[in-house]
């Protein structure tokens, strides 16, 4: 059977589709981190009270990253290295969203509009990430490995996607609007491409590791396909619509303390 709980449950069992799992999400949230905490460092003067929970978001995905890690180390694991295919936060940046990370490793403040871009790049790619962990959640919740990464890193998507919908509501009330729009756009399109490109990709390295079919690696690819098409038609309007959020000030305090799994 087909479902997302049976795939799920069939890489966790497998100790090499683990390994991998674990490895490209700590790579992923370790360089979110890194970006966060570098745009943090660099916003214009006008900007700087928005600095401090830049660093929590990003504090919160150096967090998210050393969890992985550690649900590594309880199996008595190491970390693999990263497929480039596989790699969904640099496959955004060649595709020109975000700020890229030369921008970001030199010392040059950035301006009103790149703090824009990042936190529309953050709008569309939280909502993706709030999703995931959301599935996750309704299968894995009680899980006694996963169950309090899951809980922990499922809440941090959800307040930095509300910080991201009152930001930019914040900048369209300025008079941003027509740019924060453009943008948004732009970054929903690249990522459902981007995200299936990486599916695909992910799906390719699991199947060989776990010895799948070709008939199921063919299904699962439909599935992906599908799911495209489906974001593509109507589906990528979800991330870019803007609502004031039910939690106000999501990052205004420090990052919580990673829990305790290995």
């Amino acid at each position: 059977m087909l479902s997302a709980k049976s795939l799920f449950q069939e890489i966790l069992d497998n100790d090499e589709s683990y390994r991998l799992f674990c490895s490209i999400a700590a790579s992923g949230e370790s360089q979110g981190g890194w970006e966060n905490a570098r745009i943090a460092a660099l916003v214009p003067e006008s900007e700087r009270a928005l600095a401090p929970k830049i660093a929590r978001h990003g504090a919160d995905e150096d967090k998210h990253g050393r969890i992985f890690n550690a649900l590594l180390k309880k199996r008595g694991l190491e970390p693999v290295g990263v497929p480039p295919e596989t790699d969904y936060t640099m496959l955004l940046e060649r595709h020109g969203i975000g700020l890229a990370h030369e921008q970001l490793a030199a010392d040059q403040p950035l301006t009103v509009r790149d703090v824009i871009t990042y936190l529309a790049h953050s709008r569309v790619t939280e909502q993706r990430a709030a999703e995931q962990m959301a599935m996750l959640l309704k299968y894995f919740a009680d899980h006694p490995d996963l169950g309090r990464a899951v809980r922990m890193i499922s809440a941090d998507e959800d307040n930095h996607l509300a910080y991201s919908h009152e930001e930019l509501l914040r900048y369209a009330a300025a008079g941003h609007g027509p740019y924060i729009r453009r943008t948004l756009r732009e970054c929903a399109l690249a990522e459902i491409r981007v995200h299936r490109d990486v599916s695909l990709a992910v799906m390719a390295h699991m199947g060989r590791l776990l010895g799948w079919s070709r008939t199921r690696s063919a299904l699962l690819a439909a599935g992906i396909h599908a799911m495209y098409a489906a974001e593509r038609l109507a589906g990528w309007r979800r991330m870019v619509t803007l609502r004031t959020p039910e939690r106000r000030d999501a990052l205004g305090g420090p990052a919580t303390a990673a829990p305790e799994v290995a």
